[in-house]
């Protein structure tokens, strides 16, 4: 029940692919497996991109563990697991390597918060998406930054204050979050396929000054991000989070 990790390379791309058995979910071992797979991969000097993708053609990532919120015990606890959020973003963000996300169905939550922090996303017409926390009394507070940098404050209002509302792929696309839309998942693939190959052939350093420069104006989130992990720590203990998460469980 903690999910999988799997870690290739290939022509100078990297493919990092996650699964776990309920919907892509991310519990913290999981996403302490994707930070590190990442960090493993900065240092080599053969690999110039990476692909970072969920197994199956369903959901990409269904978010935070529902399972792992409700063992929750004290706040240490929860600032723990949503800083696992934290260090994937802040190692996607502190690779020097262009990372490319494969959203092949629906994500919610992290996983949005995952996508966002991709250099450049690819996703298939059924790739909508859904901020659900405060749904269930927490917010997407770790993820906010990652998300507002990619498609602005109006757009994270638009997710965060609709927290039961799907937003679809177009919508997605439009507000910048996604980068190319496929109509299936083939179809994504070889454009993945494609423009992951003509990245790897390009020259690295300059490759590496871009990516520095996407990411600019972003030193303070090692901090910035701990603080918001402790903010949705302590929310996630709440008796009407914990109510709510027990309820979501259920359905």
């Amino acid at each position: 029940m903690n999910g999988s990790l799997k870690h290739t390379i290939n022509d100078k791309v990297a493919t990092i692919t996650f699964h776990h058995p309920k919907a892509n979910a991310l519990p913290g071992t999981l996403l302490a497996k994707l930070a590190i797979a990442i960090q493993a991969v900065d240092d080599n000097k053969d690999v110039s991109v990476i692909v970072i993708r969920s197994e199956g053609g369903g959901t990409f990532c269904a978010g935070a563990s529902f399972d792992e919120l409700l063992s929750l015990t004290n706040e240490t606890e929860g600032k723990v697991f949503f800083q696992g959020f934290a260090q994937v973003i802040n190692a996607m963000r502190k690779s020097p390597k262009i990372i490319l996300a494969r959203i092949q169905g629906k994500t919610i939550g992290g996983g949005v918060g995952l996508v966002s922090s991709a250099d450049y996303a690819f996703a298939t017409e059924a790739a909508a998406i859904k901020l659900s926390e405060l749904a269930i009394g927490i917010g997407p507070f770790v993820i906010e930054p990652a998300v507002t940098r990619k498609i602005g404050i109006s757009s994270f209002s638009a997710l965060a204050l609709n927290p039961t509302i799907w937003k679809d792929a177009q919508w997605a696309m439009n507000a910048g979050l996604y980068h190319d839309l496929s109509t299936s998942i083939d179809e994504m693939d070889q454009k993945i396929d494609a423009f992951a190959t003509n990245l790897s052939n390009y020259n690295p350093e300059a490759l590496l000054a871009i990516k520095q420069t996407l990411w600019k104006n972003t030193e303070n989130w090692d901090e910035l991000l701990s603080s918001r992990a402790e903010i949705s720590g302590r929310l996630a203990l709440s008796p009407q989070t914990q109510r709510a998460l027990k309820k979501f469980k259920s359905t």
